[in-house]
């Protein structure tokens, strides 16, 4: 957990030019992450994607693609914002799950790479682009992840093809003349031990030895940043000596010496880098608790609600006083009792129009916002390298919520 990477004066100077809630990026922060994941193996076929559903803004995609890092895409849309900043087609993978044939089509018309993770999707692959290049999404048997609706890999998720389907897989593309040319896999979300994502690593590389002439080997992602002030970093020093050892010695085997490895983190990159901004509308006691109500609903961040995911917030005080710390529960605006930013937290004391800073929010946070309550999605600044702050997306007004409507 990072501290925030603007002054409090700046922060109030941006609540008042933005309003809030507001989303606020920094492009410094995101670029060494990007670099850092970049030169993992300085000395290896390695290339890096960017999983652009933790945050697909337009512009942060442009900075990401500057840094000379590729892009997965989960939907038809991402591919759509994805080409939009910039990206070329050999530069985006799609890893479609669960799709109708023309979502695969809207990839494979544009020359993307797609990734199937079932027998069926497969199949439908094989019928509708027969003799196409496509890779496949494995299951190794292990998972990992911070909450068990983040694990996609294991005994219990929807997600890839298990270990003993190889054969299947081979009879598919046998029949349908296919060209399989990558197999990948996803653990998992937000792993600080470099071990858990080892052993899936050495898992998919035994199922990699089944095919020859693999082009690449997409190890996913799941680079989890820590979110408590007492969780450590992972340490990629010790994660790159590992991965070093464990392609080595798949390369003593495999019959394909110039293979490209993958990875794929999108939290890393981003989580980071962005903080998000509400201000204190209400304190109140309800039965011996005090809640601090605030703009922040969970339309806004739904990661707590989701995940039970655990955010520091930072109290940033207008009159610059900070007195006594007390336990308090931050809450949202919207109608459910489930809206809660922070529950029994030792804070500084708060009062209306305090602003709060949900620190690490660069990813999932305003990727899975929405309209609930027909409230409005929140503006995204980002602040520049060279200091100025940039609206790199508008707030929502009533028009946007009634546009799609026919009445």
């Amino acid at each position: 957990m990072g501290d925030i990477f603007i002054s409090d004066e700046r922060i109030f100077e941006l609540v008042e030019k933005y309003g809030t809630p507001l989303y606020v990026y920094d492009e410094d922060t995101l670029r060494i992450r990007c670099k850092e994941m970049r030169n993992l193996l300085p000395n290896k076929n390695l290339r890096v994607n960017y999983s652009a559903k933790a945050n697909s803004n337009l512009e942060l995609l442009k900075i990401v693609m500057s840094e000379d890092i590729d892009v997965d895409a989960m939907s038809p849309g991402e591919i759509y914002i994805q080409q939009k900043a910039g990206f070329t087609n050999e530069r985006i993978f799609y890893i479609g799950n669960n799709v109708w044939a023309d979502e695969i089509m809207y990839a494979v018309e544009r020359g993307i790479l797609v990734s199937v993770d079932s027998l069926s999707q497969l199949e439908l692959f094989g019928k509708i682009n027969r003799g196409g290049q496509v890779a496949v999404r494995f299951n190794p048997g292990v998972g990992a992840g911070h909450h068990e609706k983040v694990v996609t890999a294991g005994k219990k998720t929807k997600f890839g093809v298990q270990k003993n389907f190889v054969g299947q897989v081979k009879e598919l593309i046998k029949e349908y003349d296919l060209k399989l040319i990558g197999i990948n896999q996803h653990i998992g979300s937000l792993f600080l031990d470099e071990d858990q994502y080892i052993v899936g690593v050495r898992m998919l590389l035994e199922i990699a030895k089944e095919f020859k002439g693999l082009k690449f080997i997409d190890m996913g992602g799941g680079f989890g940043v820590p979110y408590k002030k007492d969780e450590n970093r992972l340490d990629l020093a010790k994660l790159s000596e590992k991965l070093d050892a464990e392609f080595a010695n798949f390369l003593k085997d495999y019959d394909n010496e110039g293979v490209m490895f993958k990875i794929e983190p999108g939290r890393y990159i981003v989580a980071e880098s962005g903080i998000l901004l509400g201000e204190v509308c209400s304190v109140k006691y309800n039965y011996g608790v005090k809640y601090i109500g605030t703009d922040l609903g969970f339309n806004v961040l739904a990661r707590p609600i989701l995940y039970d995911s655990y955010h520091e917030v930072q109290v940033v005080k207008r009159s610059g006083n900070y007195g006594e710390n007390e336990e308090v529960t931050i809450v949202g605006n919207i109608c459910e009792s489930g809206d809660i930013i922070a529950k029994d937290r030792i804070l500084p004391e708060i009062i209306e129009r305090d602003v709060l800073a949900v620190m690490n929010s660069g990813a999932y946070g305003f990727a899975m916002c929405s309209n609930y309550n027909c409230r409005l999605r929140p503006a995204e600044v980002l602040i520049c390298h060279n200091g100025e702050d940039k609206l790199i997306r508008k707030r929502d007004t009533f028009e946007d919520i009634e546009r799609n409507f026919i009445c």
